[in-house]
């Protein structure tokens, strides 16, 4: 197959590539050149075009050129963005496979507090009611995700994404939903706050206990890359929506722990009531509202299993994490007010 990837030279673009060339499909990526100095790289065989998705229509001829059978595109933001897409590639494309998230669902909403009303029962199925407002996030989170996730524009939201994709009645489209994505390469280095902790000897980790139980979808990087390469492959996934993420949504407790077995570290991992945790430790949001997911559509349907184990996973992304720390910001390790609050 004839395989086009937009924005394929981020963090999991390239393991997306890596897995389609592994099974001799003929793979073009479509980025800007410009990737974060800790990417991967693009597998040998991969053909390139430099061009920017903010302005597809651009590079429509060129693009159109390629005839390929299926379109995915890793960096899709918004409505205009996806209708954009739809309008390029109909009658050149066979389908087009549209990542989104888990951020859809309403529970997301009730989480962040601009959903009013219940808890959403959990796990969420792809079936799951969806928010009834639009925009995610305010302004200035988009802001300030814009500086990690540049592809991201100013009117992100993956509802009206994928409604464009799944509308098109010339076009058929696919939509993965995905998780919290973890690895080597993590643009927003979920596990590094832990891991210096533990790094650093501390004799206890603290959380605040609603924060210590919630549960959340995540997903190994090349776990998830290998999902989407088997619903860019398959026709099956036509028309489908699929929830993509690890079987079982573990508490950030759980985390803690496999983390803390991995590393060797002994310390005690300490939960405490909002009131004694100290502010920079307290996560905002309704956290009664956990956001754990039923994965078992794309197991069943498209025969999907994960290539890489969750202990091999931890290990690499505890490898990549202590090579590549982030700046530090050091009110996010007052340990002095985590050693005040632990007495």
């Amino acid at each position: 197959m004839r395989l086009l990837l937009i924005g394929g030279s981020g963090f999991i673009g390239p393991h997306v590539a890596e897995a389609l060339v592994r099974a001799d499909h003929l793979v073009t990526v479509f980025h800007r050149g410009r990737t974060h100095g800790s990417a991967r790289k693009l597998p040998s065989g991969v053909h390139e075009i430099l061009g920017d998705r903010r302005r597809l229509s651009e590079s429509a001829t060129t693009l159109r050129t390629l005839a390929p059978h299926v379109v995915v595109d890793l960096v899709l933001s918004s409505g205009r963005q996806a209708h954009e897409l739809m309008t390029v590639f109909r009658g050149a494309a066979s389908r087009i496979v549209a990542l989104s998230s888990c951020d859809v669902y309403r529970a997301c909403g009730v989480l962040h507090g601009s959903e009013p009303g219940s808890l959403e029962p959990v796990p969420l199925t792809e079936s799951s009611p969806l928010r009834t407002g639009l925009q995610t996030y305010p302004p200035e989170r988009i802001r300030m995700l814009q500086q990690v996730f540049g592809w991201l524009d100013d009117e992100y939201d993956k509802i009206p994404v994928e409604r464009e994709v799944l509308g098109d009645a010339d076009l058929p489209g696919t939509v993965l939903r995905l998780p919290m994505v973890y690895g080597p390469g993590d643009p927003l280095h979920r596990f590094f706050p832990m891991l210096k902790r533990m790094d650093d000897r501390r004799p206890a980790i603290l959380f605040e206990e609603k924060h210590a139980a919630w549960r959340s979808p995540r997903g190994y990087v090349e776990n998830v890359a290998a999902a989407i390469a088997l619903a860019a492959t398959s026709e099956h996934a036509a028309g489908r929506i699929y929830n993509v993420g690890e079987a079982e949504s573990l508490s950030e407790l759980e985390w803690a722990r496999l983390l803390a077995t991995a590393t060797g570290w002994r310390g005690d991992l300490v939960t405490l009531p909002a009131d004694r945790t100290p502010a920079h430790l307290r996560a905002p949001g309704n956290l009664d509202q956990h956001w754990t997911t039923d994965t078992r559509r794309i197991r069943q349907e498209l025969a999907y299993t994960e290539p890489i184990d969750r202990d091999e996973a931890i290990r690499r992304t505890i490898d990549w994490e202590r090579a590549h720390p982030p700046p530090i910001d050091p009110g996010a390790f007052d340990y002095g007010a985590e050693d005040a609050a632990f007495r």
